[in-house]
């Protein structure tokens, strides 16, 4: 079996350029069936020792607006199609997570945009799938953010048990072909999101004991 496929290389965070990444799929395959909005960074710092807010415009541009501007361009297309959207959130987008208040921002910002998208494209064919992980092994946490805008090189979290990068886009996969909803990765965090309308207070305290010492209110 022979796949076709094409890199092209994109930064997200300049709107002409998901234009052109969306263009450019057209152009080699013709029509474009999935697009996944995966293209991310983290970051982790007190809110209180952040001087300068320029990057966490910067985070937003990358988390939120990529996935916007993507979408936006494939969208005619994947109507065409009668094809998939796939947001990758997290779960710091469905609970506030202390020492990550611009990323949960910007995660809080895809679940509501992608939630209320999907309500927009009922009927349309399209299904919208937003899948929220947990704590994943990748690189994302070590060159994200921190406190002064500067890559990080540390995670942050606690990273025993992580999910590896293969089982995740499993999940992902079947959710999308699924055409659900949403993809709640974990145990804990279904248990969490549930937990959150009963005793908000625990679930705090749940998310400090997610972060390294080094990270946590003092």
């Amino acid at each position: 079996l022979l796949t076709r496929t094409s890199i092209l290389p994109t930064d997200v965070s300049i709107q002409i350029q998901c234009r052109r990444l969306v263009i450019g799929a057209v152009e080699h395959f013709g029509r474009i069936d999935v697009l996944v909005n995966n293209a991310g960074r983290s970051a982790h710092a007190l809110f209180e020792e952040v001087e300068d807010l320029d990057w966490y415009e910067e985070l937003m541009r990358v988390n939120l607006w990529g996935a916007v501007w993507c979408t936006q361009a494939a969208l005619p297309h994947l109507k065409r199609a009668r094809g998939s959207i796939v947001a990758v959130s997290s779960l710091a987008g469905l609970i506030g997570v202390p020492g990550r208040t611009a990323y949960s921002a910007t995660k809080f910002a895809m679940t509501g945009f992608f939630e209320a998208l999907r309500a927009e494209l009922k009927g349309a064919g399209v299904s919208v799938t937003t899948a929220y992980p947990g704590v994943v092994a990748t690189q994302i946490r070590y060159r994200g953010f921190n406190a002064a805008g500067e890559t990080a090189g540390a995670s942050g979290l606690i990273e025993e048990g992580a999910m590896s990068v293969e089982e995740c886009a499993r999940l992902i996969i079947a959710g999308m072909n699924g055409r659900q909803r949403e993809v709640v990765m974990t145990a804990k965090g279904r248990f969490g999101r549930f937990l959150k309308l009963l005793a908000p207070g625990m679930v705090e305290k749940m998310a400090l004991a997610a972060l390294k010492q080094d990270v946590r209110p003092h």
